[in-house]
C-alpha cells in the first residue's frame, strides 16, 4: 500500500496541477482531504506519512476507534451526514465537521463543543444539485443558515461544502458547483476573511470543481483504490 499510495498521490497531484494550469488556479490553494472510509488504521498512518495531513471519515462508528488509536496525527474531517444524536461523539473526535445542514444541528454542535471547551471548524453543506438522495440545505436557505451559524459560540464557520450530482453530464456538474461557489462568495461578505474554504470535488469530478473555484477536494479512490 505504501508504494501504491505514493504513486497515486504523485498522479493525483499531477491531475490537480493540470486542472489548475487549465483554469488559472494556484495549486497551493487546493487542500486534499484523504477520505479513508473503510480503510484500516495502517492506511491512515501511511497516508499521513506520505504528507496527507487532512483525513476524512464518513461514519462516526467506524471513525471513532481509528481516531482514538491514532491521536492527533492529522486534522480529522467528518465528511458524512451527521445525526443530532451523534453530535457528542463528533465534537469530541473531529477537528472539522463539513456536513452542517441545519440550524438545529449547528446549535447542538455549539452546545456540546462549549461543554468540552472546544471550538469546532464547520462548513455548511449545500445540496446544490437538488437531488433528493443528497443531504444539505437548499441553495435558497444557505445564506440565512450561514448567517445564523456564524453567530454561534464554539463554532468557527470556515466555508461551504457540496457533493456534485451523480451524472456524466459535465454541464450539470459544473452548474451545481457554480451555485455553491456563488453562495460561498456571498457568505464571505457575511462571515469575513476566515470564511475561506469551498469544499467540493471528489475523485471523478474534482477537475470540474477546481474549474469552479474549489479550495478543498475530498478524495478516496484516486489515492487508495476501490474500497475493501
Amino acid at each position: 500500500m505504501k508504494d501504491d499510495l505514493r504513486h497515486n498521490l504523485i498522479e493525483l497531484r499531477g491531475r490537480i496541477a493540470d486542472a489548475c494550469e487549465k483554469y488559472h488556479r494556484d495549486t497551493d490553494d487546493i487542500t486534499i482531504v484523504a477520505v479513508t472510509k473503510k480503510w484500516p488504521v495502517s492506511v491512515v498512518r501511511t497516508a499521513v506519512a506520505a504528507g496527507l495531513h487532512d483525513i476524512g471519515e464518513s461514519r462516526i462508528q467506524e471513525a471513532e476507534p481509528k481516531i482514538v488509536e491514532l491521536g492527533s496525527i492529522a486534522r480529522f474531517h467528518l465528511v458524512g451526514h451527521l445525526q443530532s444524536n451523534k453530535v457528542p461523539k463528533a465534537v469530541a473526535l473531529f477537528d472539522v465537521i463539513q456536513s452542517v445542514d441545519s440550524l438545529g444541528l449547528a446549535e447542538e454542535i455549539s452546545r456540546r463543543a462549549s461543554k468540552l471547551g472546544r471550538t469546532i471548524e464547520c462548513l455548511v453543506q449545500v445540496n446544490s444539485s437538488g437531488e433528493e438522495s443528497k443531504h444539505g440545505g437548499s441553495p435558497e436557505s444557505a445564506l440565512d443558515l450561514i448567517r445564523q451559524v456564524s453567530q454561534l459560540p464554539a463554532i468557527n464557520l470556515i466555508g461551504v461544502m457540496t457533493i456534485g450530482p451523480l451524472t456524466d453530464d459535465e454541464d450539470r456538474i459544473r452548474a451545481a458547483f457554480r451555485t455553491c461557489r456563488e453562495i460561498f462568495k456571498r457568505g464571505q461578505n457575511i462571515v469575513g476573511e476566515h470564511f475561506d474554504t469551498l469544499s467540493m470535488g471528489m475523485t471523478d469530478d474534482f477537475p470540474m470543481a477546481i474549474a469552479e473555484g474549489s479550495t478543498m477536494i475530498r478524495v478516496g479512490t484516486a489515492l487508495f483504490g476501490v474500497r475493501p
